[in-house]
C-alpha cells in the first residue's frame, strides 16, 4: 500500500473543479483526471495533527442542530476527513469520476467521546470494487486516532451506477418506527451544509445544477440527514456506539419530513406520502 501524508487539508473547491473535469469533452485523456482505472488504487492518505476550529465546529453544530459541547458531534470527524475523500477520488489512479457516485450507506463507530481540544490524526483508504445489482460499489474507510488510539472510524459505501451483476433483491420494506418529530427543510439547506462540510456537489447546491444530473430540485446531503438524526438522539447516545444508516430516496428541497425512533431503530420519511429517505440503527459498541 502506498501511504501519502499531507501537510494540510486540500482545498475542496479546487478538488471539485478537478472532479468536474471528466464532464468536459476530451478531458478524460488528461493524465491527472481519474476515471480510467479498472480497480481501486492501493492508497492510504493521511493527515496528522488536525486541530478543531471552534468557530467552524459551532457553525456545523448550528446547521445540524447539535448542542455545542466539549465532545465532538459523532459525524463531525467525517467533515474533517472529507478533504481526504475528495483527494482520493480525484487522484489520477481512481477508477470512477467522483461526480455521479451515489452515497448509499454509512457506518460510524465512536469508540469513545472525542473532546474538541484533542489533536486528531486522520487516515482514509478505499476498499476493493464489489459487484452490485445496480452497478458497482466500494467503500471509503476513514479513521481518527489520538496519540495512536483509534477513537472513531467510518465506512462510506458508494455506488457507481451501471450494468449490475446478479439478481436485484430488495429487502422487505421495514415498518418505520413511530414519528416523534417533524422537520421543515428549506431550499437553502444544501448550501448551508455545503459551506460547513466542504461537500459542494452540484446536486445539493441549486435547482439548476441538480436538474443537470436528473433531479427536479436540489437534494439534501445524506450526511446532513444522518447528523440531524443523531442530533435528535443526542441525549441517549452512549459513550461508545455504532450507528449505521441506509440512504433511500433523496430528500428534495424544500421538504417536510418526519423523524421516527424506537429502541435501536430510527428513520426519516416524507410527511406527505411516507417516502423512505433513511433507515438507521444505533447500537452500543461492544
Amino acid at each position: 500500500m502506498t501511504t501519502k501524508e499531507l501537510k494540510s487539508p486540500p482545498g475542496t473547491l479546487r478538488l471539485y473543479a478537478r472532479a468536474a473535469a471528466p464532464l468536459l469533452p476530451g478531458a478524460s485523456r488528461l493524465p491527472f483526471v481519474g476515471g480510467r482505472g479498472s480497480r481501486m488504487p492501493d492508497l492510504d492518505l493521511r493527515l496528522p495533527e488536525v486541530e478543531v476550529d471552534r468557530e467552524h465546529l459551532a457553525r456545523y453544530a448550528r446547521v445540524c442542530s447539535f448542542r455545542l459541547a466539549d465532545a465532538l458531534p459523532p459525524t463531525y470527524p467525517h467533515v474533517l476527513a472529507f478533504p481526504l475523500h475528495m483527494a482520493l477520488m480525484t487522484d489520477g489512479s481512481f477508477p470512477f469520476p467522483p461526480i455521479g457516485l451515489v452515497h448509499i450507506e454509512n457506518r460510524i463507530v465512536q469508540h469513545r467521546p472525542v473532546p474538541m481540544r484533542e489533536t486528531l490524526s486522520l487516515s482514509v483508504r478505499p476498499t476493493p470494487i464489489e459487484p452490485h445489482p445496480r452497478g458497482r460499489t466500494f467503500s471509503i474507510v476513514s479513521e481518527a486516532r489520538v496519540d495512536g488510539e483509534l477513537v472513531w472510524e467510518e465506512s462510506s459505501t458508494m455506488l457507481r451506477r451501471g450494468k449490475g451483476s446478479g439478481k436485484r433483491s430488495e429487502p422487505a420494506e421495514p415498518e418505520p418506527p413511530p414519528a416523534v418529530a417533524t422537520w421543515r427543510l428549506d431550499g437553502g439547506l444544501g448550501r448551508r451544509y455545503a459551506a460547513v462540510s466542504g461537500d459542494r456537489n452540484p446536486i445539493h447546491m441549486h435547482d439548476l445544477t441538480a436538474k443537470a444530473f436528473g433531479f427536479p430540485r436540489a437534494i439534501a446531503h445524506g450526511m446532513w440527514t444522518k447528523a440531524r438524526c443523531l442530533a435528535a438522539l443526542e441525549g441517549r447516545l452512549p459513550e461508545g456506539f455504532e450507528v449505521a444508516v441506509r440512504f433511500r430516496k433523496p430528500i428534495l428541497l424544500p421538504s417536510i419530513v418526519t423523524f421516527g425512533a424506537e429502541d435501536e431503530r430510527f428513520a426519516v420519511r416524507a410527511e406527505k406520502d411516507g417516502t423512505p429517505h433513511l433507515d438507521g440503527t444505533l447500537r452500543r459498541a461492544s
